[in-house]
């Protein structure tokens, strides 16, 4: 992963951890309105992959468990894993579209309410993505894959296909980036990757026809397993953050200006509204800036919040970077990352950064969004994450009114009781993520993700389930709390 050249070692914020009696009146722990559905405090645990379902997409009992985990922690909200909504192999990813997944994620909502007596809500994340395909080896690629084209032979000359190939080969990759399409020669250098300007792909050209009936059909199914509510996935590197991109320069109807690209995503949002009931949520996941070059900034992110919002949508949940723009090359055999450029630092920093820090470096950009919000007379929730690891954080961030609800992944997984702990007055107890981005190095080999402040701890323990090596456990140690207060 890309590091900032600072590399300033920074310390934990402050924790500030409140009494019980503090906790009790604290902003973070108080109830909030997503639209029809009512949260129990402003607590929230976003998305995360964790590479536990099977190849085929079905939930597994160490999907159930992880989960199991994060609800004994009684969160106000939790989002389970980014979940593919077209009926495609898509390996150990939570898919949603087909019937035939529902009992295992009917299992999972009915896992989670019991685990946090019901009081915390269940949302689900849903996601379509485009081809992304490993970085070739050179000689198979340019002698099999690649495309001759007219190009080619007035850069190399009128010789037969197969010399012009064997020339490219023979080439350095500096002399190849100067003959080849600057398309091939990304192929090759990072693996092939679908985009939605790939105008001359009838099935790219036909996407605004095909997903919001494929989006509304995945949440009609999730609403069916017993969820509370949908995130639609429009942040990162994926389908609808593309159209959203300012790098979107599609000829028609949905690229070129912010009010053509933001076209598709209302779209799915309406489909998807029209499709589930009144009493369950549907909100989003997008980027407050893509920091990328030639990306949105925080302005677009502003005219998007607001178009949203008045479109309806119950809450609007603000992450940043993450693209395949700026990723950095893989080896051969693997495929592009899209959190290894600058960009995937910034929604994912560690203590290593540059002077601003690693911690809550996104909420700037959410206090912007919200004031736009706030000012075309919206009161849509906003939902902010980002290296947030302590209570004194959260509380200001509400204090200020920079965002409505605070969430955090990282500490999160670090310790799954954590809000538990301090809401009970007990935050002195909590596991505090060190910001290593151990478990981001385990997501980038699509490894099983667990934390390494407890994945060694206790591995002889009955019961304890562990990755297919035996070397860690899948999920924290049970918290002995003793009694409640």
């Amino acid at each position: 992963m890309w590091r900032p050249p600072e590399r300033i070692k920074h310390s934990l914020p402050e924790p500030g951890w409140p009494t019980h009696e503090e906790a009790a009146s604290a902003r973070w722990f108080q109830p909030v309105q997503l639209g029809p559905l009512s949260l129990r405090e402003r607590t929230w645990v976003p998305a995360m992959v964790p590479w536990r379902a099977t190849e085929e997409g079905f939930v597994t009992p160490e999907v159930l468990s992880w989960y199991e985990r994060f609800a004994q922690g009684r969160p106000g909200a939790i989002v389970v894993e980014a979940t593919g909504i077209r009926d495609i192999p898509s390996g150990p990813l939570l898919r949603i579209g087909h019937d035939r997944f529902l009992p295992g994620l009917e299992k999972l909502v009915k896992t989670v309410e019991k685990a946090s007596g019901g009081e915390t809500r269940l949302l689900i994340q849903v996601i379509d993505f485009l081809v992304v395909r490993r970085r070739p080896d050179p000689g198979k690629y340019i002698r099999k894959y690649l495309e001759i084209s007219d190009h080619y032979r007035e850069e190399l000359g009128a010789i037969p296909d197969g010399e012009i190939r064997e020339t490219l080969l023979a080439m350095t990759d500096e002399e190849r980036a100067k003959v080849m399409t600057p398309r091939d020669f990304e192929s090759l250098q990072q693996g092939f990757r679908e985009r939605v300007t790939d105008m001359e792909q009838d099935h790219i050209r036909d996407l605004p026809k095909t997903l919001p009936g494929i989006f509304a059909q995945a949440a009609g199914r999730a609403e069916k397993a017993g969820f509370d509510g949908v995130e639609l996935h429009y942040a990162h590197a994926y389908t609808m953050a593309s159209f959203l991109s300012a790098l979107n320069d599609r000829p028609d109807p949905y690229g070129g200006s912010r009010e053509n690209r933001v076209r598709l995503p209302l779209e799915v949002y309406c489909e998807v509204r029209n499709t589930v009931s009144d009493s369950f949520a549907v909100g989003c996941r997008y980027l407050a800036e893509e920091c990328i070059p030639g990306g949105n900034t925080v302005d677009e992110a502003q005219f998007f919040g607001v178009e949203f919002a008045k479109a309806g949508m119950d809450f609007l949940s603000l992450s940043r970077g993450g693209k395949f723009e700026d990723a950095k090359q893989p080896a051969v055999g693997w495929s592009a990352y899209p959190y290894t450029g600058p960009s995937g630092y910034e929604c994912m920093p560690t203590v290593l950064s540059d002077e601003e820090g690693p911690f809550g470096r996104n909420v700037e950009a959410s206090r912007r969004i919200r004031d736009a919000v706030r000012s075309a007379g919206l009161d849509t929730p906003i939902a902010l994450q980002g290296g947030i690891c302590s209570f004194s954080q959260a509380e200001g961030i509400l204090e200020r009114g920079e965002a409505d609800i605070v969430g955090a992944a990282r500490q999160s997984l670090a310790d799954p009781d954590w809000f538990r702990k301090i809401r009970l007055g007990k935050g002195i107890e909590v596991r505090r993520c060190e910001y290593t981005n151990y478990c981001e190095g385990l997501d980038q080999k699509h490894k099983t993700v667990t934390c390494k402040l407890w994945d060694r701890v206790d591995l002889d323990e009955a019961g304890v389930q562990k990755t297919p090596d035996g070397y860690r456990r899948l999920t924290a140690p049970p918290w002995q709390m003793g009694s409640e207060v």
